[in-house]
């Protein structure tokens, strides 16, 4: 598989593919990679290419440098965007956007965490199916201390994943929690020392893009689908998701791989 790099249109936001996986930087680290409006107009598009390119059969999020994921929305531009009626309304459209392109996105994504990862940056996270931190990894949602409304899909995000109890805790104190608190309530799945925190998150990341795309595509579907109301539930389609891989030459390629004691070759057919 060749490598290749996306132009997203901004430094604020690299994007690169290679050997199967898509890696998506977050960039901004004179703000601790703060979400600015350049990478969220950015992000769509990007996230657009990555799904739409054969050859990615995982995503990485992660931040420029060491000392952070995300720090969050970019404050500084809260008084031009976040103020009057409007300008929140403008502000939500392309923050509803982002969030709608990390949810077409039907190929496993992994979310690399090291230092802050807080407000928006942990809505980013969220984004992912899997999240693995470094111990100085550290997880907040300050609206509390800034007087900002927050969203019931930021809630129900967060809910969804560490439950309502901890969640209220996290929102309500707007404190910082440790990776070692954020693993012990299913925030991140697990926690790797951060010399080692690459090569952990890219040997996951490998071992997916080389299992069946089929079959892992289907099992995201179905997991999300989980994540909706009952009476909202696309199951016909997760069933034909499962069908197509029982009729694929996926499917026989595992067969013969594991009779012939070799590794398989999925072809995503």
């Amino acid at each position: 598989m060749s490598d290749t790099t996306i132009d997203t249109g901004t430094d604020q936001l690299l994007v690169e593919v290679r050997d199967g996986v898509g890696r998506v930087t977050f960039n901004n680290p004179g703000k601790h990679n703060a979400l600015s409006l350049a990478i969220r107009q950015a992000l769509p598009g990007a996230i657009a290419a990555l799904e739409g390119d054969p050859a990615v059969r995982v995503v990485v999020m992660t931040g420029a440098g060491t000392k952070a994921f995300m720090s969050g929305a970019d404050i500084s531009e809260f008084g031009a965007q976040r103020t009057t009626p409007d300008a929140r309304a403008e502000y939500d459209r392309s923050s509803a956007a982002v969030a709608g392109a990390w949810h077409t996105l039907t190929k496993p994504i992994i979310a690399m965490i090291r230092g802050y990862c807080l407000g928006g940056g942990l809505l980013t996270a969220l984004q992912a199916d899997i999240r693995i931190a470094s111990p100085d990894a550290r997880f907040a949602v300050p609206a509390a201390r800034l007087g900002l409304g927050y969203g019931i899909g930021g809630v129900q995000a967060l809910s969804e994943v560490v439950g309502a109890a901890a969640a209220a805790e996290i929102l309500f104190s707007a404190r910082r929690f440790s990776a070692d608190e954020a693993l012990s309530v299913g925030l991140v799945n697990r926690v790797v020392d951060a010399d080692d925190l690459e090569g952990a998150v890219m040997a996951l990341a490998q071992a997916i893009a080389a299992n069946a795309p089929l079959t892992v595509a289907a099992c995201k579907a179905a997991l999300r689908e989980l994540r909706r109301a009952p009476e909202q539930r696309d199951l016909s389609g997760v069933a034909a998701m499962v069908e197509a891989c029982f009729r694929s030459e996926d499917y026989l390629e595992g067969q013969a791989a594991f009779a012939e004691k070799r590794e398989p070759r999925f072809r995503g057919r």
